[in-house]
């Protein structure tokens, strides 16, 4: 199998920052390009590090997008962490001027992009986050990338303890250990859901055909893809 070259934005974040550890630590990753707006606080030979502000417009770095295989998009905001109009050009327009870019500069690369559970395609729903990842799925589905992974997993546990953004995190982080085993798809850990996102823009996902994987799709996926993976 040939090496692969990857771009991740987001790789500050929980899950990101899991995939850009795995895409570090896979044989068949010979290069990680990480865009992003502040250091990922890492060293590595593979690791291409380069800083962006401007997320709505990529021309003056487009040379790090050429030769891309597969793009990991992990890049996204809190719901009420920002006003609307920034949460919506944060899940929308950064997502799509992004993978615009990259088609440009590598227009067979596969795109895995971290969307949410509850995502609405019809962009109607009153809830931003559903609306707005809707709008965001369907862009990017237009643009022409030979396959789109997009990834709608439920509440994300993280594996490794963080400081949690708000009360309701931090609530659900305590009742997730019990809750997984009457509702199984009520979420899934970070690390297995990183591991399913950079296992599809490398080797694709196997018997599911359509770019969407809900929840319990991903867990299939890490069920019958993923030996090893974590099982909080």
């Amino acid at each position: 199998m040939r090496s692969k070259r990857v771009i991740i934005t987001g790789a500050t974040g929980m899950v990101g920052g899991c995939a850009l550890r795995m895409c570090l630590e896979n044989s068949v990753v010979a290069r990680v390009t990480v865009i992003g707006r502040r250091t990922v606080g890492i060293q590595h030979p593979r690791l291409h590090e380069l800083f962006h502000e401007d997320f709505m417009d990529f021309a003056a770095i487009a040379a790090a997008f050429i030769g891309q295989d597969a793009a990991f998009y992990c890049l996204g905001a809190y719901t009420g962490a920002v006003p609307d109009e920034t949460f919506r050009r944060i899940t929308v327009d950064y997502t799509l001027a992004f993978a615009s870019e990259l088609y440009r500069q590598s227009p067979r690369a596969a795109f895995c992009f971290l969307s949410g559970q509850g995502a609405d395609p019809a962009e109607r729903s009153r809830v931003a986050f559903a609306r707005y990842k809707g709008m965001a799925e369907n862009g990017l589905l237009a643009v022409g990338f030979p396959r789109v992974h997009i990834f709608r997993p439920g509440y994300i546990y993280p594996v490794t303890p963080r400081r949690e953004p708000n009360l309701m995190y931090a609530a659900s982080r305590m009742l997730y250990p019990v809750l997984r085993h009457i509702y199984p798809n009520i979420g899934i850990p970070s690390e297995d859901l990183a591991a399913a996102i950079v296992h599809a823009g490398l080797h694709g996902t196997a018997v599911h055909d359509t770019p969407i994987l809900e929840n319990r799709d991903i867990r299939a996926m890490v069920d019958g893809c993923l030996p090893g993976a974590v099982r909080t």
